[in-house]
């Protein structure tokens, strides 16, 4: 199966659809309090670029977010693949176009935080074969048992 990855704005039908989805998925593995989604309208702020993957359909199958948080620190936010193609590179493709995007906006970081409990697995060995790195609790989030933090230092 083919994929395109593309910068699309997220207030599209489908690209909510996704965002409701992904939330859907996260609502049982951590406490509220301990989930830090944006919305759609938040992802759309001029300090965000998303990405979304199309298979040979047109259908949205993934996506993922940088946040530019100043001149140097970029946040990944919002990825989820398609529960059907989990396995097929989507998330690496969403990862390395974020990637691609920090470098050329001269980012020196990333950094994310994502979920710690049972279920998370997927996302850490993603992000762990991608170059991230553990690191303690980035940004405004709070330390604690429901949260793993990464971070990956870039190079141009």
């Amino acid at each position: 199966m083919a994929f395109t990855i593309g910068a699309e704005t997220p207030l599209s039908d489908d690209v909510r659809a996704m965002v409701a989805a992904l939330n859907a998925h996260l609502r049982p593995l951590s406490p509220p309090e301990f989930q830090f989604q944006l919305t759609v309208e938040q992802m759309a702020g001029a300090d965000s670029t998303v990405f979304i993957v199309r298979d040979e359909t047109g259908a949205a199958v993934g996506m993922g977010a940088l946040k530019a948080h100043d001149a140097e620190l970029g946040e990944v936010k919002r990825m989820w693949t398609d529960q059907s193609l989990r396995r097929a590179g989507i998330g690496r493709l969403v990862l390395t176009a974020i990637e691609t995007h920090a470098i050329k906006l001269n980012l020196k970081r990333l950094v994310l935080e994502t979920g710690n409990t049972a279920g998370f697995e997927p996302a850490w060995a993603l992000y762990e074969r991608a170059g991230f790195r553990q690191c303690g609790a980035v940004l405004d989030y709070p330390s604690s048992d429901y949260s793993r933090f990464y971070e990956k230092q870039l190079t141009s």
